[in-house]
């Protein structure tokens, strides 16, 4: 009797697992609407926040005088989307900055993290990125007032995600590849780079309808004396220590969906950014 019993919990146990396991849409729509917030570049603002009907569809315009960037419409639509581009078309897109047709997609889209991203999570975000309402909205192209390199480097070979046991680890991944925080927040080069040399100082400018913000130094020289819940309701809040609400772009509405031990790792990570000039 205790022996079918035991096998009795044991397939409910299996059962549960299996029930609650992630399928890579999930985990896709996990990525894309939460640490990757795609649709903060990706979807077109109005006055009152990103417009009804249009998410994903591209036309988001960024002037930062060196390009004026109009970001695509990356739904499914086959003819102003990416409706016809395979799965590995849009890994390669997405990771090394090369569209099916051969052209090279310029900043601000952040490939020196983006060649990091790991080939399941990348699997899991064209899986999703496949079952977004498709929106017919074709877009202008971007206009660079230097030339765009040839590539941003060799073709990229396979990539694991870091062990999550390895929370700094896995926060480097997260703030680098996967949630680019560092591309915002490291200042630009004349070439519409981002100044490697001062990783996470923060000094980037970004100009919109709330005028211009300025983001913030996410080393220890601004941060250290922060607690680990002060820094992760500014992250999912948009909500300073002291109250203050902060501008965009910013995307704290896609961040409020990460979850703790993410939010935990990534704070883990910012723990051992080297001190920046102040």
């Amino acid at each position: 009797m205790l022996r079918g019993l035991s096998a009795l919990a044991a397939g409910l146990l299996l059962i549960g697992a299996s029930a609650s396991a992630e399928t890579a849409v999930e985990r896709g729509r996990y990525l894309v609407e939460t640490i990757a917030a795609c649709g903060n570049c990706h979807t077109p603002q109005g006055p009152d926040g990103p417009l009804p009907g249009m998410h994903l569809a591209g036309g988001l315009v960024m002037d930062e005088g060196v390009f004026r960037a109009v970001t695509p419409n990356i739904t499914p639509d086959p003819a102003t989307g990416i409706g016809s581009w395979t799965d590995a078309q849009i890994i390669r897109a997405i990771r090394e900055g090369i569209r099916p047709d051969g052209s090279v997609i310029g900043p601000p889209m952040p490939f020196a993290f983006y060649r990091g991203l790991a080939d399941d999570d990348l699997a899991a975000m064209a899986a999703y990125l496949r079952t977004v309402p498709p929106v017919a909205s074709e877009t202008v192209p971007s206009t660079y007032s230097f030339p765009l390199p040839p590539a941003y480097g060799p073709p990229v070979g396979s990539v694991k995600a870091p062990d999550r046991a390895d929370k700094a680890a896995y926060g480097a991944y997260l703030a680098g590849p996967m949630g680019h925080c560092l591309e915002c927040h490291t200042p630009m080069l004349p070439n519409g780079q981002r100044d490697m040399a001062k990783l996470g100082w923060g000094r980037a400018e970004f100009k919109g309808p709330w005028g211009v913000s300025v983001s913030a130094d996410l080393t220890p020289t601004h941060l250290g004396d922060w607690s680990d819940a002060e820094i992760v309701k500014v992250i999912t809040q948009g909500v300073s220590r002291d109250g203050r609400r902060l501008f965009p772009p910013m995307g704290f509405a896609y961040y409020a969906g990460m979850n703790a031990d993410d939010l935990d790792a990534l704070v883990a990570y910012l723990r051992t950014l080297p001190p920046s000039g102040g």
